[in-house]
């Protein structure tokens, strides 16, 4: 039976509103910050009089953190402090979207707040140029919490036909991923591709590349306007890395990594360096590489469907069942960049790219 959305609106009502010549030089400003899990996304909005150009021009505001799992109510204030400024796609116009970070009542970082050690950690390692690129997988899902398409009372055919799939009796959703795309494109985030997935209504986009502290900011205001987009059509989205038991696909977020030694002519020896100083850290990577420190990515690093065991670490070229990837090209080249095929889905990408510097670079 189907799930009906009781709290669904008329779009086209709206878009009366939304068509509105405001006149005026105010500034609608959508404050977004992670809550207190580590995965979820929050969002309020402010009127600013003029149009903001960078994030100081945005001021500090507070939220109930007791609402977001980050306070108790005796003493709830928590501070959004500005630091990147993106294009609205929903409201067009001068509107911005502010990624904030968060902090507690003592000036200290939140305990979700993970950009902050991990600009902290570019800024140390700044002159080696650390470039990343992570592939964001993610599963659609009706409001039953049923994959989006998949037929109410049994499964879809065997994986094998839905991976970069055409037909509708191939990908579900893709009128989302369509909207979503342009969203980021409008928005200035660096989306760099996407693609339908190898089980039927997961998909992926791509972000990067970007250096250092940007590809946290960048993956996470993608998250947000994916959600945003998804809302619109009355869809979930789950970064659950395995949503589906059984002979079913994952999800990841494969980071792809390099510094301007690995990218310059003979950076093989500079990419198999770090492959050899990441073997001997696996276990600190495995526990930042999910919000539960490895108890998410424990049901998809198996062994099977394109992953290694969480339990080893491996290498290896164009082995899709490596804990690192050297892609062939990389092999043939001499030079460019990893892959780092073991953070979830629902990873922090500042958790992630932070360890992989401080492993790699600083050599902590």
């Amino acid at each position: 039976m189907a799930v009906i959305n009781n709290a669904a609106t008329d779009k086209v009502v709206l878009q009366k509103y939304l068509d509105l010549d405001l006149g005026t030089e105010e500034v609608m400003a959508e404050y977004i910050w992670i809550d207190g899990t580590g995965e979820g996304i929050r969002s309020k909005c402010r009127t600013l009089d003029r149009e903001p150009k960078v994030p100081t021009d945005c001021p500090i505001w507070n939220y109930d953190g007791s609402s977001t799992y980050q306070a108790e109510g005796s003493n709830s204030d928590m501070y959004l402090h500005p630091v990147s400024i993106f294009r609205d796609p929903f409201r067009g116009g001068k509107h911005k979207l502010v990624l904030c970070e968060v902090y507690k009542y003592n000036k200290k970082p939140a305990e979700t707040n993970r950009r902050a050690a991990c600009n902290a950690v570019m800024e140390k390692a700044k002159a080696s140029i650390p470039w990343f690129g992570i592939e964001q997988e993610y599963t659609l899902l009706d409001l039953d919490g049923h994959p989006f398409g998949w037929p109410k009372n049994g499964f879809p055919g065997p994986q094998g036909p839905y991976y970069c799939g055409v037909g509708a009796n191939k990908v579900y959703g893709r009128d989302i991923i369509e909207a979503h795309y342009r969203a980021c494109l409008y928005s200035g985030i660096k989306i760099a591709g996407c693609n339908a997935e190898v089980m039927p209504a997961q998909w992926e986009f791509q972000v990067g590349p970007c250096e250092g502290i940007e590809m946290g900011d960048h993956l996470w205001m993608g998250r947000y306007l994916l959600y945003r987009v998804a809302e619109d059509f009355g869809v979930v989205v789950t970064l659950d890395p395995k949503p589906i038991e059984g002979d079913w696909n994952g999800a990841g977020a494969h980071c792809n990594y390099s510094t301007l030694a690995m990218r310059e002519k003979g950076g093989i020896k500079a990419i198999e360096e770090s492959i050899e100083l990441l073997s001997k850290h696996h276990v600190r990577h495995i526990k930042a590489y999910d919000p539960k420190e490895g108890k998410d990515n424990e049901r998809r690093l198996t062994g099977h469907h394109e992953t290694s065991s969480i339990h080893d670490f491996s290498a290896g070229v164009a082995n899709r069942g490596a804990s690192i990837r050297i892609p062939r090209q990389v092999a043939e080249d001499g030079c460019g960049y990893l892959e780092d095929r073991r953070p979830s889905s629902n990873c922090d990408p500042y958790a992630v790219t932070e360890v992989i510097v401080r492993t790699t670079v600083l050599q902590e």
